[in-house]
């Protein structure tokens, strides 16, 4: 029974150490996007290096991006101060004219950005739902994505640990 204990003990610790391994080798780089923002000016995700960049592809139809927006908001202040930056990229079928009523009756805080070709969703992974929402660590890598409301307790706490990384 000993014997069955112990090659149950190592088992399970092989596989710990191989999904450890796997989570932490998955990373992928961040597609080098250039984001168009609402003054016209234009970002690029290279920009944000040395920053944990969240990215939220919504729309100003989906009832989920506007009910988490809020959220967004609240995390991005939280943050900010700290090495932190948000980009909202608006999707190819949201109106324009849609997109900056609401970033000013919100008074969203961060980076708004439109999408006017489907270029950028396509390079993030061909986004189809919204919202969905990518966390970038400061080497430029996406390490969550988020298809839906993330649950932002937990989103914060992977947060706080990217923001410790060097």
């Amino acid at each position: 029974m000993n014997k069955f204990k112990l090659l149950s003990l190592l088992f399970t610790f092989f596989c710990l150490a191989s999904l450890a391994f796997w989570t932490s080798t998955s990373a992928k780089p961040a597609p080098l996007s250039s984001f168009i923002l609402l003054d016209g000016t234009t970002k690029s995700t290279s920009d944000f290096k040395g920053k944990v960049l969240l990215v939220n592809f919504w729309a100003t139809s989906c009832t989920t991006c506007v009910a988490e927006m809020p959220e967004v908001v609240a995390t991005f202040v939280k943050y900010k101060d700290r090495g932190f930056e948000t980009i909202a990229v608006a999707m190819s079928y949201d109106p324009p004219s849609y997109v900056v009523n609401f970033a000013n009756r919100f008074k969203l805080p961060f980076i708004v950005s439109i999408d006017n070709t489907g270029k950028i969703a396509r390079d993030w992974g061909d986004i189809q739902l919204t919202p969905t929402t990518y966390l970038v660590n400061k080497r430029g890598f996406v390490v969550k994505r988020y298809v839906g409301q993330p649950d932002f307790k937990d989103l914060n706490l992977l947060i706080e640990k990217l923001l410790l990384e060097t």
